[in-house]
């Protein structure tokens, strides 16, 4: 009625102004209901963020109580073979002096057997033969009973050895754990940093995983027979930068890592400005670790290597086997 009402005042003519303020106010109830949705997910992406960042700290933390104990462990067992150390020398010298008073024994032993066998062959003793053979004895179980001394001594130093080498092997064991979980928690950084960049490239030709390494082929990176890196070919490094920059940054920073940039030729004999295919891909690798420096990369964790055509990943001669053979490697290992 209201419509009609405003057609007829106006001659009949249609009034668009109640259509617009419809569309208006339902545009404001989808801007607000976006404008919700939105501060909802920033809210639950905020709490998600809190949770990560807390479990990390955590995760320092007990990195940080891992590195203390492996410190205190090593110093440990430091003191502990330098005990086992001296605790061996006692031993052998114990064992030594043992020897001597054995051949004592033996020769005291020897010389009081002659002596009674003359006396029983002359069938009478002097006083003074009674009296050497008297001072003999004494000597003979003085003798015993600094053996026996020793004997206990070296005994009381094998039990103390064996238990010094039981705790080393405990420490041994500890030291084996916690450096296992430090290689693990790389193999979990590795797996990440890799999972990554196998996301970023899953559709880019000649890019794969080899086992724990990352693999380009050279066609993508580099001319034929040049160090030098095409357009294309540095946009792939720079976005492999970003992503192991991203990664690094969560790696606790008492984790000894590097990344190292493998270079490789194929067995072709070369005919470019580089003398030989251990020159090419030495500068390859070095022409790699200069991008990432320069797109932030901590050049302490990097190492460049070249390894010419004596690592190939395909042993044919074909030009397939050839072209799969130029490639760099990045390898995120322990140094």
């Amino acid at each position: 009625m209201a419509r009609r009402s405003r057609r007829s005042s106006h001659g009949g003519e249609l009034n668009a102004w109640p259509g617009y303020v419809d569309a208006l106010s339902t545009l404001l109830m989808v801007v607000t209901f976006v404008l919700l949705v939105f501060v909802l997910g920033q809210q639950f992406l905020s709490v998600a963020l809190s949770k990560r960042t807390h479990s990390l700290d955590e995760l320092r933390q007990q990195l940080t109580a891992l590195q203390h104990t492996l410190s205190m462990t090593e110093d440990k067992n430091t003191q502990l073979n330098a005990m086992v150390a001296s605790l061996t020398t006692d031993r052998d010298s114990a064992k030594r002096q043992a020897d001597v008073l054995s051949q004592q024994l033996a020769t005291l032993n020897g010389t009081i057997a002659e002596k009674e066998q003359a006396l029983a062959a002359a069938g009478q003793a002097t006083q003074s033969d009674q009296a050497s053979i008297a001072q003999l004895k004494s000597q003979l179980e003085q003798l015993n009973q600094q053996l026996l001394a020793i004997g206990q001594a070296l005994d009381i130093a094998k039990k103390d050895v064996t238990a010094r080498d039981q705790q080393i092997t405990d420490l041994g064991n500890k030291l084996n754990v916690a450096l296992a979980d430090k290689v693990n928690q790389l193999k979990r950084y590795r797996s990440e940093f890799f999972g990554r960049l196998q996301d970023i490239l899953k559709n880019q030709k000649g890019v794969e995983i080899v086992g724990d390494r990352f693999v380009f082929q050279s066609s993508i990176l580099f001319p034929q027979g040049s160090a030098d890196l095409t357009p294309e070919g540095e946009k792939e490094i720079a976005a492999l930068a970003h992503t192991f920059k991203q990664v690094s940054s969560q790696i606790p920073t008492d984790i000894p890592w590097i990344l190292r940039i493998d270079g490789h030729a194929d067995k072709q004999p070369i005919h470019t400005a580089f003398p030989s295919n251990w020159e090419l891909s030495s500068a390859r690798a070095i022409t790699v670790v200069k991008v990432l420096v320069k797109e932030g990369v901590d050049p302490h964790h990097l190492a460049a290597t070249g390894f010419s055509d004596y690592q190939p990943l395909d042993q044919g001669n074909t030009a397939a086997a050839f072209a799969r053979n130029r490639r760099i490697e990045f390898r995120l290992t322990d140094r």
